[in-house]
Parts: structure tokens; sequence; C-alpha cells
């Protein structure tokens, strides 16, 4: 899936769209994603100008998003159909290694529950294979056709 197939799921747009490209969706099952971090990220201006590092409350919501298209794409909903997932909530987080330019961000979900439209991913994200990020993220499929 390129950055225009995501655009069509996500309602997100830069700067906060964080996810480049999907290289792997088993609908229903998992996705494997990534985002490139760049030495440009509008967030390096403030964290931190001299010890670049990607902030950890973006690699959850890197991660959320990642979760959402795989949300969308399994109950093929788009943003545009008045559906948005919701980020709910994030239990269990554990930051493994620092994030930083250069790194490509390795994004994977994999859902673990779905009742009553609030979604249960097992998230991690890592670089060069070794974890940088952990969680378990709940969405709320919400609007006109959530069902």
């Amino acid at each position: 899936m390129d950055i225009d197939e995501i655009k069509k799921l996500l309602p997100h747009r830069y700067p906060f769209l964080l996810v480049d490209r999907v290289v792997e969706i088993e609908l229903g099952e998992r996705i494997l994603a990534y985002k490139n971090i760049s030495a440009n990220e509008e967030v390096f201006n403030g964290h931190f100008p001299e010890r670049q590092i990607f902030p950890g409350v973006m690699i959850i919501e890197a991660m959320a998003q990642a979760a959402g298209l795989l949300g969308f794409a399994s109950v093929n909903k788009q943003a545009g159909d008045n559906s948005l997932y919701l980020f709910a909530g994030a239990d269990d987080v554990r930051f493994k290694r620092p994030v930083v330019p250069g790194d490509r961000l390795m994004l994977e979900a994999e859902i673990d529950s779905n009742k009553r439209n609030i979604w249960r991913f097992k998230c991690s994200a890592h670089v060069d294979g070794q974890l940088a990020c952990r969680a378990s993220i709940l969405c709320a499929l919400q609007g006109d056709n959530a069902k």
C-alpha cells in the first residue's frame, strides 16, 4: 500500500501522517508498515535540537495509525465514509531504544480483540531488528457507518 492508498484510509495529513508505506497486510489479522525518520521532521526543532530523538508519543501514534489502517482495511471502510478510528488508550507501553534520524521505524500491529467497535491491537516498533517500543493499543471505531 503506497502513500496514496494510505491517505484514502487515514484522515491524517502532513505533518501528522506517520505511516509512509504498508509492506504487508493480512486483513483481520496483522499489518507491517514503516515510517522513515528524517532529520527534517518538524518535531526535531524542539525535541531535541542538539540530540534529535523521535518522541515516544509519536512512536505510539505511528503504531496507532498502522493499527487504524489494519482496522479500516479489515472492515472495508475509509475515513471519508464518516468513520474514524479514535485512539482510546495504550497499555503496557515499553520503550527499549531511541529512534533517531536515518532510522526506518517498522510498525507492526496485530488484532488482539474486537468487541462492540472497540479494537485492541498488539503493536510493536522495531529499528534494524531491535525492539524500539511495544504497546497494547485500543481504538474505537466511530461514525455514521461504524457497524
